[in-house]
């Protein structure tokens, strides 16, 4: 099946996003848990190692360069990924017409790690990330909520709840919580790129 790329986005603006069984799956289950994680963007927390590793970063940042090979990698690297053919297709869709974006980290040349998301005004969601090097995901979902904070964004959502997102501050809230933080979202003006903008001379 495809996904209507229109009708995705309204999906995500009631909280409703889409997942497949398997990676070989045609079809998708439409998704709104009754418990959601979320990453405060206000109190996004960077673990004390973390933050040793990114005063000398060993990758170099790059932002919507190489989308498709990131969805890609999420999908390769994980055994039970829900990622299949449409769910990729619609997101590339979506990139094109840069709604969706990626933050990546490149060493020598290789992609070794990103994330990747949608951004609906103030909101963004962040679908799935992967490693292929040391720490490659993690400095990459640092420099998304960077680049969120500093392009006016006020909700970051992480879909479930998740032991490993603890260490930068994840809390689990309720459904109606999530709507009220993403109601007050779509309201807001945001812009990803914002951090790429060359000040005034």
């Amino acid at each position: 099946m495809k996904i209507n790329p229109d009708e995705l986005l309204l999906a995500y603006r009631l909280g409703i996003f889409p997942m497949a069984e398997t990676r070989d799956a045609e079809e998708v289950l439409w998704v709104r848990p009754r418990e959601r994680g979320i990453l405060p963007l206000a109190d996004f927390h960077i673990p004390k190692r973390l933050a040793r590793t990114l005063r000398h970063c060993p990758f170099e940042i790059r932002v919507d360069t190489a989308f498709a090979d990131v969805v890609r990698g999420c999908a390769d690297t994980r055994d039970d990924t829900w990622i299949n053919p449409a769910i990729a297709e619609v997101f590339q869709i979506l990139h094109e017409r840069k709604d969706a974006h990626s933050v990546e980290c490149w060493q020598d040349g290789k992609l070794v790690g990103g994330v990747y998301g949608l951004a609906l005004r103030g909101a963004f969601f962040a679908e799935s990330k992967f490693s292929r090097a040391t720490d490659a995901s993690k400095i990459a979902l640092v420099h998304l909520a960077q680049r969120l904070k500093a392009g006016g964004f006020t909700l970051l959502d992480a879909q479930f709840p998740n032991p490993h997102l603890e260490q930068f501050g994840a809390l689990a809230i309720s459904e109606g919580q999530f709507d009220k933080l993403l109601n007050q979202a779509l309201e807001r003006e945001a812009d990803f790129h914002r951090m790429d903008a060359k000040p005034d001379a």
